[in-house]
């Protein structure tokens, strides 16, 4: 995603919004959690590849040359930024980009000290330009609670105005609070909202409307329509939906069943961190589908699971015959992979 202005990060304003997957407990796991048998089913670990997972606000192409203002900020000069945003609030006051500018430098406290009542202030200037990211920005500050009262009415109107102005990740953050009020036509409403930003290229709005189809909320159930987003959440890099897309890829669910395809897909979200794929990863490597039957690779990533607390009887059961040497180089190469992470 190009990052115009570079600033405006919905992560930035400390929402608390969350994605569509940890809306609920049966949400938050794996769509799909059979990948070869029944044990598969004893694992209830909560899937916790997005949680609290946020996606950043970006602002359009400009057709403007990018000035010194936000070419400072880009560069992390934060003084020089403020300094160059003021000044061209000066020259002309209906600046709405610098009046955004200056409200992101206050709520984040870079270069000055952090006051989320002037950031507010200078995002209600802005928007009352018509800047869409300010809009976004005053709608996530509402619903936290952050330089004023919290307003959870008043943050969803800022964030509809961002959206209708086109706005895809203010379209894809008012998805989710339309997710959690459970009613019918929310949840439609939400699955337009998602398919805007999934259209946008956003990875987390792929993932969960993907989510969506295969579940049947907002949307007919469709595991082909799930599987072809999640595809595209897993290649613009969403680990949610890596590993949502390798499980269905496993098990042919909405596309051709492809084992090592998978294999691959798991392996990749495995070495990114993701507790479950290497879960699943593991379970490969003893049964050898997918890829080449390797207890001590897969006695290392059971080990990386175990790690961020997924643990796996029937997976200790069947690694329990290495020898010392076997489990020294398993260790060996788990340890490697926790210091790459």
């Amino acid at each position: 995603m190009r990052l115009a202005l570079g600033f405006l990060a919905l992560a930035l304003c400390g929402s608390e919004v969350r994605a569509a997957s940890s809306l609920s407990p049966e949400a938050a796991k794996p769509a799909t959690r059979e990948i070869f048998t029944a044990p598969l089913k004893e694992l209830p670990t909560p899937y916790s590849a997005n949680a609290a997972r946020v996606v950043p606000f970006t602002s359009k192409p400009s057709d403007k040359p990018v000035d010194t203002a936000f070419g400072a900020y880009q560069r992390g000069q934060y003084t020089t930024a403020f300094r160059e945003a003021t000044k061209r609030i000066a020259a002309d006051p209906k600046d709405a980009a610098a009046m955004t500018l200056l409200g992101e430098l206050y709520n984040q406290g870079l270069g000055l000290k952090q006051d989320p009542v002037k950031a507010a202030e200078w995002y209600r200037l802005a928007a009352a330009q018509g800047d869409v990211h300010a809009m976004a920005s005053l709608g996530l500050m509402s619903i936290d609670g952050r330089g004023g009262a919290k307003d959870l009415k008043a943050g969803r109107q800022w964030l509809e105005k961002a959206a209708d102005k086109g706005d895809t990740t203010a379209a894809y953050n008012l998805a989710l609070i339309l997710l959690g009020t459970g009613t019918e036509p929310d949840q439609a409403r939400a699955a337009t909202l998602f398919l805007k930003a999934a259209e946008g290229e956003i990875g987390a709005a792929q993932h969960d409307l993907g989510v969506l189809y295969l579940q049947g909320r907002g949307v007919p159930k469709d595991p082909t329509q799930a599987a072809e987003w999640f595809r595209r959440a897993a290649d613009n890099g969403d680990l949610a939906g890596e590993v949502e897309f390798a499980i269905l890829l496993f098990n042919g669910i909405g596309l051709p069943k492809d084992e090592g395809r998978a294999a691959r897909y798991f392996q990749h979200a495995a070495a990114r961190g993701n507790a479950i794929a290497q879960n699943r990863i593991s379970r490969l490597f003893v049964v050898g589908r997918g890829v080449q039957k390797n207890l001590v690779e897969a006695a290392a990533w059971n080990l990386a699971a175990s790690a961020q607390g997924l643990s796996d009887p029937w997976l200790d059961d069947n690694l329990k015959t290495l020898d010392t040497a076997e489990r020294s180089r398993a260790e060996a190469l788990a340890a490697e992979r926790a210091r790459v992470n």
